[in-house]
């Protein structure tokens, strides 16, 4: 069961589903027995009741007419999903060439070169690398985006933290 109730306050309309002791406005939030509420329709399909209130809405704003010549809710919406145009369809509109602006958005600098955080790309450089020195970590990290103070950094923090071993200027994971 579905009402459009208006609020005797604020004169807001809205729909409710199914039925409750008391209902609370959106709007202005002043509660009310149900039964109190000024119920304009109740109907046990939705987009009726939708229907009503966009139509009383649309009444209020002096454009009753202009609603009178839209389809319903359940047309309109079967022509949004028949209606939908993709992007390739939408640039080939456009004038544009769909291969070259997916070439273009391949190559965007803008998008990262790393997958992870720089402390996990650090961490993925001792353990992709068998027994790396500092400076096999330390382009490891570059190629992906990495900067070298902050790879150095980070191994030094991993040695002092006891995850990462170093001997003789190679580093293990422990």
């Amino acid at each position: 069961m579905y009402a459009v109730v208006g609020c005797s306050d604020c004169a807001n309309l809205w729909l409710i589903e199914g039925r409750s002791a008391t209902t609370q406005c959106p709007r202005c939030g002043s509660r009310r027995a149900y039964e109190k509420r000024k119920k304009f329709v109740e109907t046990d399909d939705a987009d009726h009741a939708r229907e009503v209130r966009a139509s009383m809405l649309a009444n209020r704003q002096g454009h009753g007419d202009a609603f009178a010549k839209v389809d319903s809710f359940a047309e309109l919406e079967s022509q949004v999903e028949d209606g939908v145009v993709d992007d390739a369809e939408y640039l080939e509109a456009s004038g544009l060439d769909v291969e070259k602006v997916d070439a273009a958005a391949e190559r965007d600098p803008r998008q990262p070169t790393r997958s992870g955080s720089k402390r996990e790309i650090v961490e993925a450089a001792l353990a992709d690398l068998e027994r790396p020195t500092e400076a096999e970590v330390v382009e490891y990290a570059g190629e992906r985006g990495v900067d070298a103070g902050y790879a150095e950094a980070a191994l030094e923090k991993l040695v002092r933290s006891g995850e990462v071993s170093e001997s003789g200027g190679r580093y293990r994971r422990l």
